[in-house]
């Protein structure tokens, strides 16, 4: 059942409502918002609502935060935002800067192009390191010039540091069992409390070093724009205490949500490079504190949306397992040391979507031994090369390189702090003893993920590769000898190696491995 919304909301769902010729227009909601997509503009409407940490509950707060928005967001995106608009009623019609009474106000934006948006370019892997290099040295730029003072500075201190993490504890404590589980909550909240107390005098010289600026506050991919340049909007306007803060915390908000976009490895290029551009080399021992507290941010949000009234009960849904993603990858910052995963399985077996899907829910980089194999061999990703197997570029010797390749990438990871997982086939012993090894060296916990569904799925999946295109070159008679091949897996406890179902749906996989790794810790 859809929810009823307001008249005015269903009103401007009409293309006569509005100044300009538009064909269609498109509603968009967040827990604070109407947002009205014409075919050239976007008119964002604040709800009247309180949620404690905003109060858009009169006219006189909307238009004070609508003409801040634009303020703000002109910082970074100058060209988008064109001014803040009167919603106009006379008698039961109502329009955008038309005739009568003003009861509301909308933020007026050039509608800005949904596939060069950089959630949207994820999806088809269309970021490349130079995009990112770029990005960062936007935003080390914004922050060199962003405001700082005595005012300002006061958010960086350790007792307002502890005011935000526990806000989200208090705020998110009726969520427990439904979006968050008990067990996450408690050891993020010990892990925040912990650190905070632990760290008072970095906290300290942060605010020394003037890292503490009104930043933009909610940098995430899905308000950034590859059009024109950069154009990064939707700033935080509607509460200082969200948008002024160590520039780390910024930082790390958009690594984690590269993270929860499965690229951890871009988020590693774009630390590293915001890190030269600002000469900041403390931010990396902040880094995982922030992107824990940024996840559970946007999982508190999502959550938030379970009591939304005006949203679908597939909103809800959808809503419900987005925060239980962030949830996941916020707990997994917790974590001390690093981690590295291996999967193990035939050709088929579902490796490459289960490394994908865990990498989103646990920050991990994921090193492809199909992508590394071809790119060793200067072809295409793309291109299949249907080789007898164990020979050409599957030979033992090239296969060889490929597993040497993967462990270097994977160790420069690990001594930066950041986890992996390899996704390679891994059916000798040989080659998952390495693996242990380097785990071993680097001082990361080990897990060996062993796919293994039946065969008639193995059969469908390799067919389907064939049809739609993939990067692995596998087939049926691979599989038939891989399978004489495989040696089994001793090389860990059974804590550490998890026998999976991939025939199953990869959210039930997924959880699954979660839980079981949660439980070997």
């Amino acid at each position: 059942m859809i929810p009823k919304l307001p008249d005015m909301v269903q009103a401007l769902l009409e293309p006569e409502a509005y100044p300009e010729a538009t064909e269609g227009v498109e509603l968009e909601q967040t827990q604070m918002s109407f947002v009205f997509l014409t075919d050239s503009y976007a008119y964002k409407i604040k709800k009247p609502v309180n949620l404690g940490y905003l109060d858009y509950t009169t006219l006189e707060n909307r238009l004070f935060y609508c003409k801040k928005e634009v303020e703000l967001n002109k910082r970074l995106c100058p060209d988008a935002y064109l001014g803040v608009i009167t919603i106009n009623r006379q008698q039961d019609s109502f329009s955008i800067g038309g005739a009568g009474e003003v009861i509301e106000y909308a933020v007026k934006m050039r509608r800005l192009p949904r596939e060069l948006m950089m959630d949207t370019l994820l999806e088809s892997n269309s970021v490349s390191t130079e995009m990112i290099s770029r990005l960062a040295d936007k935003i080390a730029a914004f922050h060199r010039q962003a405001e700082t003072n005595g005012e300002i500075s006061i958010f960086g201190k350790v007792d307002t540091i502890s005011q935000n993490t526990e806000e989200n504890f208090s705020q998110t404590e009726k969520y427990i069992g439904r979006t968050v589980s008990s067990h996450q909550y408690q050891q993020i909240k010990e892990y925040n409390r912990s650190f905070i107390s632990e760290n008072a005098d970095l906290f300290g010289k942060r605010i020394k070093n003037n890292r503490i600026r009104d930043c933009h506050g909610d940098l995430r991919t899905a308000h950034i724009c590859f059009e024109n340049g950069i154009c990064i909007y939707d700033c935080i306007e509607f509460n200082d205490r969200f948008r002024y803060g160590d520039v780390a915390s910024e930082v790390a908000f958009l690594a984690m949500d590269l993270d929860h976009h499965g690229r951890a490895d871009l988020g590693h290029s774009f630390v590293k490079e915001y890190i030269t551009q600002s000469r900041d080399g403390e931010l990396n021992y902040l880094l995982n504190f922030y992107k824990c507290y940024r996840a559970y941010v946007r999982g508190k949000v999502a959550s938030f949306k379970l009591d939304d009234p005006y949203i679908t009960k597939g909103e809800q849904d959808a809503a419900t397992k987005a925060a239980g993603s962030y949830f996941d990858l916020a707990y997994s910052y917790v974590k001390p040391t690093p981690s590295l995963f291996i999967t193990t399985g035939l050709v088929g077996s579902g490796k490459t979507a289960l490394s994908k899907a865990l990498a989103g829910r646990m920050g991990l980089v994921v090193l492809s031994s199909d992508v590394t194999r071809k790119r060793l061999a200067q072809m295409p990703a793309t291109e299949h090369r249907f080789e007898e197997y164990d020979s050409g570029i599957y030979s033992p010797d090239f296969s060889r390189k490929t597993y040497d390749a993967l462990m270097a990438e994977a160790k420069s990871i690990l001594a930066e702090g950041g986890s992996v997982i390899m996704d390679a086939s891994f059916i000798k012993a040989a080659e998952r003893k390495k693996a242990k090894a380097l785990a071993e060296e680097m001082n990361a916990s080990f897990y060996i993920l062993e796919c293994k569904p039946d065969e008639e799925t193995i059969r469908q999946r390799l067919n389907q590769r064939l049809e739609k295109g993939s990067v692995s070159d596998g087939r049926w008679k691979i599989y038939e000898i891989q399978k004489g091949q495989f040696e089994p897996v001793v090389e860990v406890p059974p804590q550490k190696h998890v026998i999976i179902d991939t025939a199953q749906p990869i959210d039930k996989i997924v959880r699954y491995v979660l839980d079981k790794v949660a439980r070997s810790e």
